[in-house]
């Protein structure tokens, strides 16, 4: 065999490779990661510890939960600005069926998936069946769900849970955070969710074109419906662990979390405008934001001037990103 005819056969099997790993979502989230992880590693001795990575994952794990439901959202080209004020009045009126009802503690964090998910179908319907903007609907539920979370307590934490909630919260399984034991199987499910089942075709196909999805054959109301359900559960149980670990069902909770979800989608490489990107990308953008968060505080940069470098971060990361993709 020739060396020619050797080099056009090597080069025919890496550059297939090589194309697969430029084109894949995954790649500008995991250099940043490495970039910033890198950087905060020599800006602070503390960074690079047991304790301090694990203590980033525990912080993360609400948000990036609720993350979970966002890159659902985006996905099929929707936004969903509720899902910070549904966790708030999923959190206070699950501690309520507990507290102030008297009812088994099962049964209050059932609630706090039911509301979540009651939520969700509510903002499915408008958006699917009522072909209302997303932004506008979640708009309008965000304040909805907050001011029922404030009437409901009076605007007041509502406590006296039963201890073992916090287990939830604080809680340890051989040494690793429970929020973060069930961050991390949220986060396999929804892989499984849109990798390997026609469900998660359909949500991409609904993002990449509607009109496409429709005239194949898909059922393009019913999975928008289920989307926005994914998005509302995904909000009871971020409530399950916000409210373990505050032991009280907090009203006021989880203001602006949306705009964090939003972000860790954003800086995992999903598409603003639907159709691309990968679960296992937000969980790296939900690390990489957890990271830069908590960079930042260990180099003592001033808590005001943090949110101007996480929003210059994102602006620069949604630039790289389409050029990257053009």
């Amino acid at each position: 065999m020739s060396h020619e005819s050797i080099t056009q056969r090597s080069h025919s099997a890496v550059s297939p490779v090589l194309t697969r790993i430029i084109q894949s979502p995954l790649l500008l989230p995991l250099v940043g990661l490495i970039v910033v992880s890198i950087a905060m590693s020599f800006a602070s001795d503390n960074f690079f510890t047991v304790n301090n990575i694990v203590n980033v994952l525990r912080q993360q794990s609400i948000i990036g939960i609720l993350a979970i439901g966002m890159t659902f959202v985006i996905l099929i080209g929707g936004i969903d600005l509720s899902v910070g004020a549904v966790m708030a009045l999923c959190g206070t009126l699950g501690a309520g069926v507990m507290v102030h009802m008297g009812l088994p503690a099962g049964v209050g964090l059932a609630a706090m998936i039911a509301v979540g998910v009651l939520f969700g179908l509510f903002n499915g319907v408008l958006v699917a069946w009522g072909k209302m903007p997303a932004i506008i609907v979640t708009l309008a539920t965000m304040l909805i769900a907050r001011g029922l979370g404030l009437v409901y307590s009076g605007g007041h934490p509502v406590s006296g849970l039963p201890s073992w909630i916090s287990w939830f919260g604080i809680g340890r399984i051989g040494g690793i955070p429970v929020p973060v034991i069930i961050m991390v199987i949220l986060y396999a499910l929804a892989w499984f969710l849109l990798q390997r089942t026609s469900f998660g075709r359909h949500v991409y196909a609904i993002g990449g074109n509607e009109t496409a999805a429709n005239l194949s054959g898909v059922n393009t109301k019913r999975i928008k419906l289920i989307v926005f359900m994914i998005s509302g559960f995904t909000s009871g149980m971020a409530a399950i662990i916000l409210t373990g670990r505050l032991m009280s069902g907090q009203p006021g909770a989880g203001v602006a979390f949306e705009l964090d979800a939003i972000a860790m989608v954003v800086l995992g490489g999903t598409a603003i405008a639907g159709g691309r990107g990968l679960i296992l990308g937000t969980l790296i953008g939900a690390l990489l934001l957890g990271i830069i968060n908590n960079g930042l505080n260990l180099i003592g940069i001033n808590p005001y001037l943090q949110d101007v470098f996480k929003g210059f971060i994102i602006l620069l990361a949604i630039y790289i990103g389409r050029e990257w993709r053009r």
